[in-house]
């Protein structure tokens, strides 16, 4: 059995220390109030039996915690007083220094925790250690001298959660649209170096990734790029191509018509469009940015979002191509083809290209290849999205945050109607979206809430109304932190067009406000604070669970509405994906109210309002179910259905696509694409418990278990996670069921065809 040091690092468990700490506690009390050797050993070994029951590693914490209640459970109030004065005399020693254990952990890789709180980053690299080391001091700075008491207080309890509190000390936000047209149509300034506007696509690739990278760098967050803002240079290429190829044929004295001349320049114009593409895949893969990882990068395909014409044709051969490379993958260090983990593909279904038939059906075929292959493209329906925002279709910043529709009315009248970020790309009555961002989020547990009320509806709202105020309390904190920010802290965002073209020197403020930025609301385990509160899943329909659910959902998004209102600062609901916080949250939740069947018995709680993930329904009831929850989450929201290996059922992939267009507004096929270094397997590794119960991955071939030489790719939070999880995300992992389970392409037809018809 293993327990988890202050450190992070997990050790075995030793009783005797325990036992130990007990008797020094014994021998500071008269010889008449002691507890005896045997009374001592039971402790142990009821503590010992408390661990073993947990389906996970405890945390020192929690067994000084079990040592004090079992002292005062045999009414040996003075050992039991001994015992908590001395914890609580090397607490305040701890305090004065809160940061050295784990920056020394985390540098000789015993960290645990650490090495499992982001599945995108390898804890033994240098930069990610530095990071992480940078982020242990920025926690300390904002948990001692930056927050209240009280919000840290419901941070550490798992009340709430305020994200990225390892970059808080600076002056940074989450995650953005970026403006890459107004970079690459009007110039920009990398690194103090002008980039003026490209003369080629490949040029346009070049300077895209590494404005990512200097981006990724200067936010905590993710960001999404089109490619509707680099295929205009496919025909800056092209024209470059006619006026060589008839330069050349000219000089070889070849007199060539119009026609062929254009066939070789297309030729030349497909080879650039597959080298452009390549060099996006692999820049971005192998950029590193300052935090150690690549960069979190989404790239959205939409063929309307240009006009028709050559224009959406060069759009189409772009997405074509970037279709067939994500489907080839990338090769690993054994030279085998792998699924990466980014760049998030974000691919639009629309009325072109959701039918056979239509113009870019092809398209979407491919698309349905890739998913089956790698994951990726997740899918927004135009459809949905159009009637969710307000008739816009653009994308989600990073991996699943949406900005608000740039139509609502607040103090300043219809929002984003100026040009407040001076971008030189601005039409005036055109809605804005690239330029603008996430200043950040706090989420709420919906489970504690539950738990809190001890079923008491009444106490329930109560409860409700006290945390979603205390959230906002946290959340304005964050507001205030970036207001007086100037540009100059990140010229790339604030100065050279990726957010804004501000003057050195000013602030950031006037971005802040109006509805031009987002600031988020989150929320996790809808499902688990239905069944307490109504003994039942948010599924259910007879009894009460979707209706409390959706009552639930209905009075978060009108606490936005309040906030919004009172502050002209764009409040929004937030499903929040939980990565590691799941697993902590779930500890926190054990640790206050125990194990409670079906609420507080798994190592994670369910991310936002997705059904819970051993709850058995087929995939297009799960995502007809989520879709009205869905749209209750304008801040950001995605669905999931987990699939089989679906390469030889295409046509299924394509009808649940066309499901999704027409149901909801934003989904994702969650398949496996794993490989084994070992043996050369490439099926599906397995999630096993090893003999301290803890739960590895083992490829089912060769049962090799060693991490470093395997290849596993998981989606957790939107993005696919590529360096492993903490136990609860891995548990969840190995708790989800198929909503798909289909064994041969004919049955897939006949499942699918019975559900949609």
């Amino acid at each position: 059995m293993k327990i988890i040091k202050r450190s992070g690092e997990e050790v075995q468990f030793d009783c005797g220390k325990i036992i130990a700490a007990i008797k020094k506690a014994n021998l500071t009390v008269t010889e008449d109030k002691r507890l005896s050797d045997e009374q001592i050993l039971a402790i142990g070994a009821d503590v010992e039996a408390k661990c073993n029951n947990l389906t996970r590693a405890a945390n020192v914490e929690e067994i000084q915690d079990m040592v004090e209640n079992a002292l005062m459970n045999t009414g040996h109030n003075d050992v039991a007083r001994k015992y908590i004065t001395y914890r609580y005399q090397h607490a305040l020693m701890r305090k004065s220094n809160t940061t050295d254990e784990k920056i020394l952990s985390l540098i000789e890789c015993n960290n645990e925790e650490v090495k499992q709180e982001n599945s995108n980053k390898n804890p033994t690299v240098n930069s990610v250690q530095r990071d992480y080391m940078a982020g242990e001091v920025s926690r300390d700075l904002t948990r001692r001298f930056l927050l209240p008491e009280d919000v840290v207080k419901a941070h550490q309890e798992g009340i709430i959660h305020f994200h990225d509190s390892d970059y808080f000390a600076q002056h940074m936000h989450n995650c953005c649209l970026v403006n890459l047209e107004d970079m690459l149509q009007n110039g920009t300034v990398i690194s103090e170096t002008l980039i003026e506007r490209p003369r080629s696509f490949s040029t346009a690739c070049n300077i895209a990734t590494q404005a990512i990278a200097q981006i990724a760098s200067s936010q905590y967050g993710g960001q999404s790029i089109t490619l509707s803002h680099l295929v205009p240079f496919v025909d800056v290429s092209r024209q470059k191509f006619r006026a060589a190829v008839r330069m050349e044929f000219e000089q070889a004295g070849i007199n060539a018509s119009e026609e062929k001349i254009d066939e070789v320049a297309e030729m030349r114009v497909r080879k650039e469009i597959r080298d452009g593409v390549q060099e996006i895949q692999y820049q971005v893969i192998t950029l590193m940015t300052t935090n150690g990882q690549a960069p979190f990068i989404t790239v959205f395909m939409y063929l309307d979002e240009v006009p028709e014409g050559q224009l959406r044709d060069d759009l189409a051969a772009v997405i074509e191509e970037m279709l067939k490379q994500r489907i080839q993958g990338v090769k690993n260090e054994k030279g085998v083809f792998i699924t990466p983990a980014f760049p998030k593909l974000i691919y639009v279904l629309d009325e072109d290209n959701i039918q056979p038939g239509t113009k870019y059906w092809h398209l979407t075929q491919l698309a349905a290849k890739c998913t089956a292959k790698r994951m990726v493209p997740d899918y927004i329906s135009a459809k949905k999205m159009k009637e969710y925002k307000g008739g816009d279709v653009y994308p989600c910043m990073g991996c699943r945050s949406f900005l608000t529709p740039d139509n609502e009315n607040n103090a300043e009248g219809l929002c984003n109607k100026t040009n407040k970020a001076h971008a030189r790309n601005y039409n005036e009555g055109d809605h804005k979206y690239y330029g603008r961002f996430n200043q950040g989020v706090v989420t709420i547990n919906l489970v504690d809430v539950a738990c809190s009320s001890r079923k008491d509806e009444k106490r329930f709202w109560q409860l409700m109304e006290e945390r979603t105020e205390l959230c906002k309390k946290a959340l304005m904190i964050r507001h205030e932190r970036l207001l007086g920010t100037p540009s100059d802290v990140a010229p790339i965002l604030w100065q050279y067009g990726a957010l804004a073209r501000l003057k050195k020197g000013e602030t950031i403020d006037k971005l802040l406000y109006g509805n031009y930025s987002t600031i988020s609301l989150g929320y996790a385990g809808l499902y688990e604070c239905t069944m307490y509160m109504k003994g039942v899943s948010h599924t259910d329909v007879d009894n009460g669970g979707k209706d409390f659910a959706l009552k639930v959902m209905k009075f978060l998004n009108d606490k936005c509405s309040k906030w919004r209102a009172e502050t002209n600062i764009a409040f929004s609901l937030y499903g929040t994906p939980l990565e590691s916080t799941t697993y902590k949250f779930s500890r926190c939740l054990q640790k206050r109210f125990g194990i409670i069947k079906g609420v507080t018995d798994k190592n994670y709680i369910t991310n936002s309002y997705h059904v819970h993930v051993q709850e058995k329904m087929d995939a297009f009831k799960k995502l007809k179910f989520e879709s009205q929850f869905q749209a209750m989450s304008p801040g950001g929201a995605i669905s999931y259905v987990e699939v089989p290996n679906m390469l030889g059922n295409i046509d299924a992939v394509l009808s649940i696509m066309q499901y999704i267009y027409e149901n909801i507004m934003y989904a994702e096929l969650n398949t496996k694409s794993d490989y084994c270094q070992c043996c050369g397997y490439t099926g599906e590794i397995q999630i096993v418990n090893d003999e301290d119960g803890k739960l590895v991955w083992e490829c089912p071939n060769c049962g090799n278990r060693d991490q470093a030489r395997m290849n596993v790719a998981r989606r957790t939070c939107g993005y696919i996670g590529t360096q492993y999880w903490n136990q609860g995300r891995t548990q969840e992992i190995k708790d989800r069921v198929l909503h798909v389970s289909v064994a041969s392409e004919e049955t897939a037809k006949d499942e699918i065809s019975g559900v949609i018809n």
